[in-house]
């Protein structure tokens, strides 16, 4: 059983490689065609981020839909095979009520919203002709994380939240409000994190394999096999993502991928573990943080730029340097989040 499942697992994981890789050049040519090129805010806003990325003007975006789009058709393709077929397409099937509803239709409103807005950008509609205002992003996610909420609680009755090496913990109501909180702060850490070639598919990548090992030790097949498909649509995307990179992740896929990583981290309550699985969303989304605040209060930058990838970048390191030194942190860290896991789930053993 097991060794079938990790088969299924491991070979819908290539599959989602090829998938998206076969899509690149059809994707590609829509985003040409549709002159979807990426608009880099001016100088006198961004002084700093705009000397360092003005070359980078008019680079295609979107092409987050690669990455959603290999992995929601596959899914609605193996779903709709095994309703009509079953059989063989029922094992390749990971559709399932309490393992992937959530995850998939949160990619799928997620990419759909985070499209959206990336088409505001396109056609300079917003303020400054660079779609909608962060404070219009964050309430875009949190009606989504809203609604993920109410199902996690209500049809999947989810009421216990896992500290590590302390258990289970009966929180009852007030795991919607921590639901809303993780699925909004991964979305904003990872739409501050796409800002470099590479950068948050590397990242994005190494929380999901953390994840998927999660996901597959607890048994949840159908979203070990979900976690899969997308660590393989991310491979094939950076294969044109790394530096210097043929397009950008842009909204859609950004937001698709941050908050799909929150659900599934609390489908496999680990999202306490979420720092380890995704260090470098966290200290991206405290450089903003940090950055605004300073500058509100004291009147004075703490940074020469954020996210803070763009303050190395101000300091001398190479775009590609700054991206392999944070995919390193990113590796080293999610192997530390899964020994954990490790370690704590044997400890509660009898």
């Amino acid at each position: 059983m097991i060794i079938l499942q990790a088969v299924k697992v491991l070979t819908l994981s290539m599959l989602g490689f090829l998938v998206a890789f076969t899509i690149t050049p059809l994707v590609s040519r829509l985003l040409l065609r549709l002159k979807a090129g990426k608009h880099i805010r001016t100088a006198k806003e961004t002084p700093v981020f705009s000397g360092l990325h003005k070359h980078k003007e008019g680079t295609p975006n979107m092409a987050g839909i690669i990455i959603w789009a290999a992995v929601l058709g596959l899914a609605f393709l193996f779903f709709i095979l095994d309703k009509f077929f079953g059989g063989f397409w029922d094992y390749l099937n990971f559709i399932d009520r309490k393992e992937t509803y959530l995850p998939v239709a949160f990619m799928l409103i997620a990419a759909l919203a985070g499209l959206f807005d990336d088409l505001l950008g396109i056609f300079k509609i917003g303020p400054d002709g660079g779609g909608l205002k962060v404070r219009h992003k964050l309430i875009a996610y949190s009606l989504v994380a809203v609604l993920g909420a109410w199902w996690f609680y209500f049809k999947l009755n989810w009421d216990v939240l896992n500290i590590p090496f302390f258990g289970p913990v009966q929180v009852g109501w007030l795991n919607i409000p921590f639901f809303i909180f993780v699925i909004v702060a991964s979305a904003f850490s990872t739409n501050e994190t796409d800002g470099l070639d590479g950068l948050a598919g590397g990242v994005l990548l190494f929380a999901f394999i953390a994840l998927t090992v999660v996901a597959f030790f607890l048994q949840k097949y159908y979203l070990a096999t979900f976690g899969g498909i997308t660590i393989g649509a991310l491979l094939a995307f950076l294969w044109f993502n790394i530096y210097p990179a043929r397009f950008f992740m842009g909204d859609t896929g950004s937001m698709a991928l941050g908050i799909t990583m929150g659900v599934v981290a609390m489908l496999t309550n680990t999202a306490l573990l979420l720092p380890l699985f995704a260090p470098i969303l966290i200290i991206e989304s405290l450089s903003v943080i940090i950055q605004v605040v300073s500058k509100k209060l004291r009147g004075k930058k703490v940074f020469l730029s954020t996210p803070i990838h763009h303050h190395f970048q101000a300091l001398g390191w190479p775009e590609s340097q700054v991206t392999m030194r944070f995919w390193i942190i990113s590796a080293i860290a999610a192997s530390l989040g899964i020994a954990i896991f490790f370690l704590d789930f044997y400890l509660r053993q009898p």
